[in-house]
């Protein structure tokens, strides 16, 4: 796990963003925390295998369909999907340089493969949430 100093300086080289389980359904944490990350100007990519469209920005059916770099993956999925994410995440070139498991989220296997191929895991933390506290203590 990073520390908060580590964690700031990856941050701060964020450029872009894929959300795992993108839904504009209002209300939903995934909703709020995808809105935060536009407003905070980061491109979002979502991912979602059936929709075509949330927030107005076109939907990808897996990580490998984003046509450009991706510099963080944001997981909004049950912990027992992480570890295939992580595989598919693994298959990106470049690496995204991490992987971020929403709170409530963790998963040993995704952590150790991503881990092992130098990918940064953040688990059981809002994005949104570190984001606004590492603002505010910038």
């Amino acid at each position: 796990m990073l520390n908060l100093a580590e964690l700031a300086a990856r941050l701060a080289q964020v450029k872009t963003i894929a959300v795992l389980g993108a839904k504009d359904v209002p209300g939903r944490p995934v909703d709020r925390v995808g809105r935060y990350l536009i407003t905070s100007g980061f491109t979002i990519f979502p991912v979602h295998p059936v929709r075509k469209d949330v927030w107005g920005l076109p939907t990808y059916a897996h990580l490998r369909d984003i046509p450009e770099p991706i510099d963080l993956v944001d997981v909004f999925r049950a912990p027992q999907f992480c570890a295939d994410h992580a595989r598919e995440c693994l298959e990106l070139s470049p690496l995204p340089g991490i992987f971020w498991m929403q709170t409530g989220i963790a998963n040993l296997e995704a952590r150790e493969l991503l881990q092992a191929a130098g990918v940064h895991v953040v688990e059981d933390l809002c994005l949104m949430i570190e984001h606004q506290r590492l603002a505010e203590h910038g």
